[in-house]
């Protein structure tokens, strides 16, 4: 029996959910459809977003001749296929799943295809492309980001999945409850409605259904809704006030509603905006945890986050680096962009090479006359600054 989730994949464009930013009246993928013409491109974002759909509607309405591909199940004899298909088609779209993972022995063989324009591909990854995939094919591509759907999207799309399951009777509250549960990944929020359905008699949903087939506490955080940008917005605070038991709650309700990607991102901005350089050691750690959460997955990887977190709340506190970028941002946006100094221009014979000098200082001047009173970087009272200081005054006495 076919899944609803197959049974919903979208046969054209316009019936894509979401990627409002790509799709619509005078958007870029919705252009193309429109005049005709595709180029080889890159979609990425999390699980059950619509890369697939989005990669397969493009080439239904272009109606052309196309070949889907996994880049880890499938081995270089089907990408040789693929390749004299394309030279008999003349031009091939070639759709290519978990493209960050595709290793170069088939990148190699794609590449002068995908040069010529013989082959054009849409390469599918929940990875940023930016890190994970090889310069070389990513060069060739223009990427775009495929956004998580919002509440809204998923009950759409719950509500168009209606129409195939006979006689279903289901409430718009336990719609937001299977939304809540799917957490912005549409195949997820349909294969629960599915089960929900299968496991009644009769067809009728309710949120106690639910709950038998999903033991897991609702946790949910809108994305579009205050509360999200409110729950990101203490636990930052309560890490830069030192409360650690604070920290580690809202920690915990955004593992609840497993939202990896914004801790991740969020834990990084603190450790260089809050702590900095009170202890500077921070930002490897942070990243050493995200790396050990990726290796882990959930439920272990609250481990590693947790000991960072708590390292994060407890640690002297220090915003004087980003208060420093943010003093010479504001003061080039004012128009105050002056000449470099000729000694620092390239290749000046002019120029005082520190290391040939007591203490590797020589005394000169590196900002232009227009900025060279300016003050950006004003240290903050703490032992890693404070040391800091204290070295550079004495490499200054020459």
């Amino acid at each position: 029996m076919e899944l609803l989730a197959n049974k919903l994949r979208p046969t054209t464009l316009s019936e894509v959910l979401g990627q409002e930013h790509l799709i619509g009246p005078n958007k870029i993928l919705t252009n193309l459809i429109n005049n005709q013409k595709l180029f080889s491109l890159i979609l990425y974002g999390p699980p059950g977003t619509g890369k697939t759909s989005i990669a397969e509607a493009i080439v239904k309405d272009l109606n052309k001749n196309y070949r889907l591909l996994n880049a880890v199940i499938n081995n270089k004899a089907d990408f040789d296929v693929v390749i004299e298909e394309a030279k008999m088609f003349g031009e091939l779209i070639l759709i290519i799943d978990e493209i960050h993972r595709m290793n170069k022995d088939k990148q190699d063989m794609l590449l002068p295809y995908i040069e010529n324009g013989l082959i054009i591909i849409i390469g599918l990854t929940t990875a940023n492309p930016y890190h994970s995939i090889n310069p070389a094919i990513r060069s060739r591509c223009q990427i775009f980001e495929i956004t998580p759907l919002t509440p809204t999207n998923i009950i759409e799309g719950l509500k168009r999945a209606s129409k195939y399951l006979d006689k279903l009777e289901v409430s718009d509250d336990v719609l937001e409850m299977i939304t809540s549960l799917s957490s912005g990944d549409l195949r997820s929020a349909l294969n629960i409605l599915e089960m929900a359905y299968y496991s009644t008699n009769g067809g009728i949903i309710t949120k106690e259904v639910l709950q038998t087939i999903n033991s897991k506490p609702v946790v949910y955080i809108d994305k579009n809704d205050t509360n999200y940008y409110d729950t990101i917005s203490a636990l930052q605070k309560s890490i830069r006030g030192s409360d650690v038991q604070a920290a580690l709650y809202y920690l915990a309700i955004l593992l609840e509603a497993e939202d990896l990607d914004i801790i991740f991102r969020r834990l990084t901005v603190i450790a260089y905006e809050d702590i900095g350089l009170a202890n500077p050691g921070i930002g490897p750690k942070v990243i050493s945890a995200i790396e050990a959460v990726k290796l882990l997955g959930l439920p272990e990887g609250r481990i590693p986050l947790s000991v960072v977190v708590v390292e994060m709340a407890l640690s002297p506190k220090s915003n004087s680096a980003y208060l420093g970028i943010e003093n010479s941002i504001n003061e080039i946006r004012k128009g105050n962009v002056g000449k470099v100094p000729k000694h620092l221009k390239n290749n000046s014979k002019e120029y005082k090479y520190p290391h040939n000098y007591k203490n590797y200082w020589v005394n000169q001047q590196y900002l232009p006359d227009e900025a060279k009173d300016k003050k950006f970087y004003i240290p903050k009272a703490n032992t890693y600054e404070n040391n800091l200081n204290k070295i550079n005054e004495e490499m200054r006495k020459n």
